[in-house]
């Protein structure tokens, strides 16, 4: 009764079955796993940091990651080049931040934003950088890019301005090596507004955290529908073998052999035709009948 499941067709359902479940339960793993990461990392973001936190040297907190970025970094140089960063929100307005190049000590450069200042940017309204040697402590963040939140990547910038801040971006007006991170100082001169730190892209319980949950009981649903379809096509092949055991299918039969259609019809046509034929020959039966009677009669 079972033998079916051995044919070269329910081989091939078999094995699709056999690799597409363990797959979907792969996927929907990962997926959950990349949700449950993204909640950690929106806890981390939103526990509140030590306020005397120690900073630690810029050097050992690279490469920027969830667990480094926001930790306070310190760097020594000496301020070089300022430039301004348009269309900038804070706190629902609309302002600029306020960049200065720091070449620090071992010969490279990170960019230091030193505070958020309200209206379009002008750099007649930014404070000019202290001279000489400074030591600088800053919240650590990560190079930006077009994707990151709050970046309006607009190109025709005047000179001067800079709309993503970035090693990308810098490589091109600072001579040195840069560092691929920024720092924001959160005790700013007069006059300017601290920026506070954000949190790593791709973190948080944002639209594409719960985009992954989604993804999660998809890769599910798929294992719960294979499942489904395989059970229905086992169930319908199942039953027209007991069908056909029980009688209860016709019998597949060529044309022209007892039991197929083309038959019945063809011996109906024949018994029609051979009652047809014995009618019109009754009265010449009876006919000659009678003629033969009278000559009987005719020679006795």
């Amino acid at each position: 009764m079972h033998r079916f499941l051995l044919t070269p067709r329910w081989w091939g359902i078999n094995v699709f079955v056999a690799l597409a479940i363990p797959f979907c339960l792969f996927m929907g793993t990962w997926q959950l796993g990349r949700f449950e990461d993204r909640v950690g990392s929106h806890r981390e973001a939103s526990a509140e940091r030590p306020a005397e936190e120690a900073a630690a040297p810029l050097d050992s907190l690279l490469p920027v990651d969830t667990k480094t970025s926001g930790r306070p970094a310190s760097a020594s140089g000496e301020y070089g080049q300022q430039l301004l960063v348009p269309d900038r929100d804070l706190d629902g307005k609309r302002g600029f931040y306020v960049l200065t190049l720091l070449r620090t000590d071992s010969g490279k450069t990170v960019p230091v934003v030193r505070g958020w200042m309200p209206g379009t940017a002008d750099a007649a309204k930014a404070p000019a950088p202290p001279a000489g040697r400074v030591e600088v402590t800053g919240a650590l963040q990560a190079s930006e890019n077009a994707g990151t939140k709050g970046v309006h990547a607009q190109g025709g910038l005047p000179p001067g301005q800079l709309g993503v801040i970035g090693s990308a971006t810098l490589v091109n007006l600072v001579q040195d090596p840069l560092y691929d991170a920024w720092l924001t100082v959160q005790t700013p001169a007069d006059g300017m507004v601290p920026v506070p730190a954000q949190a790593p892209s791709n973190t948080g319980l944002d639209l594409k955290a719960f985009q992954n949950l989604g993804y999660t009981g998809e890769w599910f649903v798929f294992v719960a529908f294979v499942l489904f379809m395989w059970w229905r096509l086992y169930r319908r092949e199942l039953e027209t073998l007991r069908d056909a055991e029980a009688g209860l299918l016709p019998a597949a039969s060529p044309a022209g052999t007892p039991g197929a259609p083309g038959t019945a019809s063809a011996k109906a046509d024949t018994d029609t035709y051979t009652h047809d034929a014995d009618s019109d020959a009754a009265p010449v039966k009876a006919a000659s009948a009678g003629t033969a009677s009278a000559t009987t009669s005719a020679g006795e």
